[in-house]
């Protein structure tokens, strides 16, 4: 059996080129307005709750240069990528029970006692995952990207979008009003570069090449968990 089935690889590419294309046209974006706010307005740097730096050209896409028409174009074009790989990757993890099978969290993974020892071992780089592909804090941790922060990057990104306020109001409300979805929207997306650099390093710790041939043929499951 795989390690990882022919969705998931495809989706992880997928999802991780989107991103990629999405963070940096958001930056590019960003750089028409710096400042954040919270509720329904928002205009006045005075009132902003937070001013962000002006990110250079060599982050952003377009590379290079302001241009926030193009990078509007390449955030919807990605937007729509992601959300509807998002949406086939969920579809078929509880179809094929890859998630009821390797990402579904128990009560024990939550206590402080389990989550200290699995951080203690991954500062000694072990990351057995007892019986199981990932052990108890890569399952939070893919947890929580899956179920809040990928979803989340979709609902306040569709608040803020100009037309889809009189399409669904409630969302936006729920949201706390545009300026507070626009500023969710910020956090989300560093909160998810954080877990880039972080997914990143674990990567390049347990096995850069071993890690990536598998995201690429898929594995085996059995030697994964053998050891």
């Amino acid at each position: 059996m795989k390690r990882h089935g022919l969705i998931t690889r495809l989706w992880h590419w997928l999802n991780a080129a989107a991103l990629i294309v999405l963070f940096m046209s958001g930056l590019n974006i960003s750089n028409a307005h710096r400042y954040l706010y919270w509720g329904d307005y928002g205009y006045d740097p005075a009132d902003a709750w937070a001013s962000v730096m002006r990110f250079p050209g060599w982050t952003t896409l377009p590379f290079g240069r302001y241009d926030l028409a193009a990078a509007r174009d390449w955030h919807s074009l990605a937007a729509w990528i992601f959300a509807l790989a998002l949406l086939v990757m969920w579809v078929a993890s509880i179809a094929n029970k890859h998630f009821w099978r390797d990402l579904r969290t128990s009560l024990n993974d939550w206590s402080p006692r389990s989550i200290a020892g699995e951080i203690k071992s991954h500062l000694a780089r072990k990351f057995e995952g007892h019986g199981q592909i990932y052990n108890g804090l890569q399952r939070i941790t893919y947890g929580i990207v899956l179920g809040v922060f990928l979803p989340m990057m979709i609902f306040t990104g569709l608040a803020i979008s100009p037309g889809f306020e009189p399409a669904a109001p409630w969302l936006v409300d729920l949201l706390g009003g545009r300026q507070s979805a626009r500023s969710l929207h910020f956090i989300f997306a560093w909160a998810l570069f954080a877990f880039f650099v972080v997914h990143i390093v674990m990567v390049i710790l347990s096995g850069p090449a071993k890690q990536v041939w598998n995201m690429i043929t898929g594995g085996s499951r059995e030697a994964e968990i053998d050891g």
